[in-house]
């Protein structure tokens, strides 16, 4: 049901908006066990698991890519760019180690933040990092969840 949750989304959650997502279909089901299926399912990689600005969202994309991070308001969003293998050879030869993966985040301002600022408006930074109105947040289709 965790996972079934996190692959119905297309943003990336975090676990407190899974939580509320499952709570919706099945009322008895507790945060705790929200939480701790979803570090079961990071660690196993079936999920990933990603912290940004101190909180942490969840992904299903499995594939390498880079994501790229409103610094006003925290959206997150992939970045469907090449992985760079060469990058690990080049820092793995410069530093000794031995280099599993790499990690890409660009930073920059989201048309929204853009635009509420260029409207004269207040850019959204009044908003926690990494949370979304619900009114933005993508609605995830949970229709196929069994509880």
């Amino acid at each position: 049901m965790v996972l079934n949750a996190v692959l119905a989304r297309r943003d990336h959650p975090t676990a407190n908006q899974l939580y509320q997502d499952i709570r919706a279909f099945n009322p008895r089901i507790s945060r705790g066990t929200v939480y701790r299926n979803l570090k079961i399912l990071a660690d196993s990689g079936e999920i990933h698991h990603l912290n940004v600005a101190g909180i942490e969202h969840f992904d299903w994309r499995l594939a390498a890519h880079s994501h790229l991070v409103c610094t006003e308001c925290g959206a997150l969003s992939d970045v469907l760019l090449p992985y760079e293998d060469r990058l690990d050879q080049v820092l793995a030869e410069q530093t000794g180690y031995e280099i599993t993966g790499h990690h890409t985040f660009f930073e920059g301002r989201c048309p929204a933040c853009q635009s509420k600022q260029s409207q004269g408006g207040q850019p959204q930074g009044e908003q926690p990092q990494g949370e979304q109105s619900k009114a933005e947040l993508p609605k995830a289709d949970l229709s196929e969840i069994k509880p």
